[in-house]
């Protein structure tokens, strides 16, 4: 946080940066207050209960993980279950700091992101029938904001997500939720996806790959998939064909995102992601936005 304000210090007025830092000292005071009061967090290991990954799937360490600096976390607003989520993009700190930042500053919790709402409302339908039983996937979890949002209603969650930061946030995540569990990393191009980073430069990194149709029993119920990979969704759906295949009743609620320029890039398209989905009986798809939801009705 230093050195950024540092690089920014140049282009910022004088007075700026005192007044910024005097805004943020009550937050990070608050924040320490909190975690200070927080249990001891442990990741357990697999049991029966929960899906057993494959051993060459190398599980992401927390305790291992340099620590993010600075956290800023809070609740989010407006959804049924609320959570906290930690905050990966700060904005160009200390002039025009992330719209969260600036809620957060004024006493107000952090907005409430669109599919967290999606995730707990279906959840608490028919989709999850309100049990909270059964096994969420994310695939692009990103931060975590539709991971916490199924986790805090007592569904288990399996996580997959490639970039290193964004793993450390959801590493702060799990422990202001009080989530106990495994992190496993992830991704779905063996070529590579192409991640877009502040400075809007596209960056080519090759992650390790694993078929969803292995890591996911056939015993397990899995309620809900969500997929956001950035145009590499057609890629992911084909490795969960067996689990794409289960009779209606038993096939997970699916959600991915469908954004043509993404997918053309990947080589890939929605007509194409249709057709598939069709051969496994997903005859039932609508539009939300950029999200696909398929059901077999």
């Amino acid at each position: 946080l230093a050195a950024s304000w540092r690089r920014h210090a140049s282009a910022a007025a004088s007075s700026s940066t005192p007044r910024t830092l005097l805004l943020l000292v009550p937050v990070l005071i608050l924040l320490v207050f909190v975690l200070s009061r927080a249990p001891d967090l442990t990741f357990s290991p697999a049991t029966a209960a929960s899906p057993r990954l494959p051993a060459r799937l190398r599980p992401f360490d927390c305790y291992a993980s340099p620590q993010a600096s600075p956290v800023l976390a809070s609740l989010v607003e407006g959804v049924p279950r609320p959570f906290l989520y930690s905050l990966a993009d700060l904005g160009p700190l200390p002039d025009r700091p992330h719209r969260n930042i600036a809620r957060l500053l004024k006493g107000k919790r952090f907005r409430k992101p669109d599919i967290s709402q999606t995730i707990q409302e279906l959840l608490a339908g028919e989709v999850g029938r309100g049990s909270g039983g059964g096994v969420v996937v994310d695939v692009g979890a990103n931060v975590g904001m539709a991971a916490f949002a199924a986790a805090v209603m007592g569904f288990r969650v399996v996580a997959f997500e490639p970039v290193f930061e964004n793993l450390q946030r959801i590493c702060d995540g799990v422990y202001l939720n009080r989530v106990i569990g495994r992190l496993d990393n992830s991704a779905i191009s063996a070529t590579g996806a192409k991640l877009a980073f502040k400075s809007n430069e596209e960056v080519a990194v090759e992650v390790a790959t694993i078929p969803l149709d292995e890591v996911i029993p056939d015993a397990e119920r899995v309620v809900l998939i969500k997929i956001d990979v950035q145009g590499w969704e057609s890629h992911v759906l084909r490795g969960a064909s067996k689990l794409l295949s289960r009779r209606r009743g038993e096939a997970p609620y699916l959600i991915y995102e469908e954004d043509e320029r993404l997918l053309q890039a990947s080589n890939s398209s929605a007509q194409e992601m249709r057709a598939f989905l069709g051969s496994v009986g997903y005859n039932q798809c609508t539009r939300h936005g950029t999200d696909a939801h398929c059901t077999k009705e």
